[in-house]
């Protein structure tokens, strides 16, 4: 129970002096005020006299890695929206963390995405981002494949597909009843075709600058075009957007980086924060040097004072929006470079120049963000019957949106979370930067299958020399082996001994499967596929974990280039049991 304390509940009213919020389990069960309503006996209390409680906090566009999880907690963030870049780890991970196996805020997740233009080698799986379409028909599919992996709202990444491609994706998302994202940026499908369609949000402010601009010019610099602004342009799609309850997270600062008037003090935070010893224990050091990095970014000069008219600009456009009745959501894109926790405060910072005020950037941090993936019911402001997802901050962050740093305690789906750094701290399922693909380096696998043997071979044909399930070749000099798929790619932790196939090539009579870096059994169905035996000892405990193919020395000359008798990984997921 929270007592005490000057309630902001995120639905933009009156705040609510000496509150009391009830939590029983992970639930909110009243919200009174002092002198009012019944106690539970023996209820835990926090006194919160003098402090202010909110709802927990949402980054509303992240690429989440591993070790974001305590840093997001300590500065108050309970949930998270991807930009659909995890694939199949997504769903694992958001459930440890919704079970309390992981330590992280509560992740929401669309899986993979869909776009046009990417590298694509044909062997990816079904949720390894990026999916690319060749029809609309594909597109649909795509929706059905993310609906059915659990995925909480639909991400579209570009808007140069054509259009009966994205009228296919929302109708079968509309079917699902799922949101969609869209990065709009055209030329073909932009944020006016996106809003009529349905889009919930448009990330990055998705190609608004090209809207707006007197003279919209492909290829033109983005701060260029808003710098170009017409005023009675922008005015139209606002209305339109309004109309629709299409919201915005515009991330100023990741794509704009250094022309914030705060820039200077961001560096100075960021670096404060990057030195604490128990963090540095486990936060990857090269992200450090990345994330300081980011700060030696930006124009100078001419260019520089021309761009700056632009981000005026767009942080202008942004304001008209809120003005008018738009929902301006805070999500700070937070990746790999860019400090989780300080990026969102500062991108709430730069909400502020922009004329934002205060209390609509807790509603766009907390009820919106709930909003754009349906998750109203069950997230984003303090109310009964909610998820007891709350923090208390000591200061009034409608003084100064800076007070919400100041965090007294945070509570996570009803429990108090343990603030700090712990050296110790880990996870199971390192979600990290790139495609988190079941199996990596397909670009080098599919680019040796060329070399070696010319095209890649229909499905279900074999490539170099025909083998059969009686035995693989014995050659003097080994091939470089390479692995194309692995399937299954998820179990569950204490399965019973079970069979995964390793497709590839260059397998040779002599051949080891490595899983964990122990040899396994495996059966030889043909050249080009692997039976691997996983004893049930193996797969006790949870994990994202390795198979590869090792071929004995000597390495054959012409493979030497290639790599060195190790394949490529492959990744079994060992899921939690619930």
């Amino acid at each position: 129970m929270i007592e005490g304390g000057t309630l902001i509940d995120g639905n933009g009213g009156t705040p609510v002096a000496d509150a009391v919020v009830v939590i029983q389990g992970n639930k909110i069960t009243s919200v009174t005020r002092k002198g009012q309503g019944n106690y539970p006996a023996g209820a835990q209390v926090i006194k919160a006299d003098g402090k202010f409680i909110l709802p927990g906090l949402w980054d509303a566009q992240v690429v989440y890695q591993w070790y974001f999880g305590e840093m997001m907690l300590n500065h108050g963030i309970t949930s998270t929206i991807d930009v659909a870049n995890p694939g199949e780890i997504a769903v694992p991970v958001r459930d440890a963390i919704l079970h309390g196996r992981l330590r992280g805020p509560r992740p929401f997740t669309g899986v993979t995405r869909l776009m046009h233009a990417t590298p694509n080698t044909g062997l990816e799986s079904a949720l390894t981002p990026p999916r690319v379409p060749k029809s609309a028909e594909e597109a649909r599919q795509f929706v059905r494949d993310v609906v059915a992996s659990g995925a909480d709202f639909v991400i579209l990444q570009d808007g140069s597909m054509p259009l009966e491609y994205y009228q296919a994706a929302f109708d079968e998302a509309n079917k699902a009843h799922k949101p969609v994202f869209t990065r709009a940026y055209g030329p073909i499908f932009g944020p006016k075709e996106a809003t009529m369609l349905g889009t919930r949000n448009l990330p990055h402010s998705a190609g608004v600058g090209m809207v707006v601009a007197k003279n919209p010019a492909p290829g033109r610099n983005e701060l260029e075009l808003y710098a170009d602004m017409d005023d009675a342009k922008a005015k139209d799609l606002i209305a339109l957007l309004i109309q629709h309850k299409t919201s915005i997270t515009p991330t100023f600062n990741i794509l704009y980086p250094g022309y914030a008037r705060d820039w200077a003090r961001f560096e100075e935070e960021d670096r404060k924060t990057l030195s604490d010893p128990n963090l540095l224990a486990y936060y990857p050091l090269d992200r450090v040097s990345v994330q300081l990095g980011a700060y030696s970014r930006g124009a100078q000069g001419n260019v520089r004072e021309r761009r700056m008219k632009g981000f005026q600009n767009t942080l202008r456009f942004h304001k008209m929006f809120v003005d008018a009745g738009g929902h301006l959501v805070p999500g700070a894109n937070t990746n790999a470079t860019r400090v989780p926790g300080n990026n969102l405060f500062h991108e709430m910072d730069t909400f502020i120049e922009a004329g934002i005020s205060p209390m609509q950037i807790i509603q766009g941090a907390t009820k919106w963000s709930a909003e754009m993936i349906d998750k109203q019911n069950e997230l984003g402001t303090v109310e009964t019957g909610k998820l007891a997802d709350v923090i208390i901050v000591n200061r009034d962050p409608l003084q100064n949106i800076d007070n919400l740093h100041d965090i007294n305690a945070v509570i996570f789906d009803g429990k108090v979370a343990e603030l700090g750094y712990h050296p110790w701290y880990t996870s199971a399922f390192p979600i990290g930067t790139g495609t988190n693909s079941p199996v990596d380096a397909l670009p080098w696998v599919s680019a040796y299958r060329k070399v070696l043997f010319g095209d890649i071979p229909e499905e279900g044909e074999g490539g170099g020399p025909a083998m059969t399930a009686a035995g693989l070749r014995d050659p003097v000099e080994s091939p470089q082996p390479a692995i194309e798929t692995i399937s299954p790619t998820m179990v569950t932790e204490n399965s019973q001994t079970l069979t995964v196939a390793l497709k590839g090539y260059n397998f040779v009579r002599r051949s080891q499967v490595l899983f964990k870096g122990v040899s396994v059994p495996y059966k030889v169905v043909n050249a080009n596929e692997l039976q691997v035996t996983l004893d049930a000892g193996l797969l006790k405990e949870p994990g994202w974990f390795d198979l590869v193919v090792k071929n004995p020395w000597p390495l054959a000359a012409a493979s030497k280039p290639w790599g060195d008798g190790t394949s490529n990984q492959a990744h079994l997921i060992v899921n939690y049991k619930y």
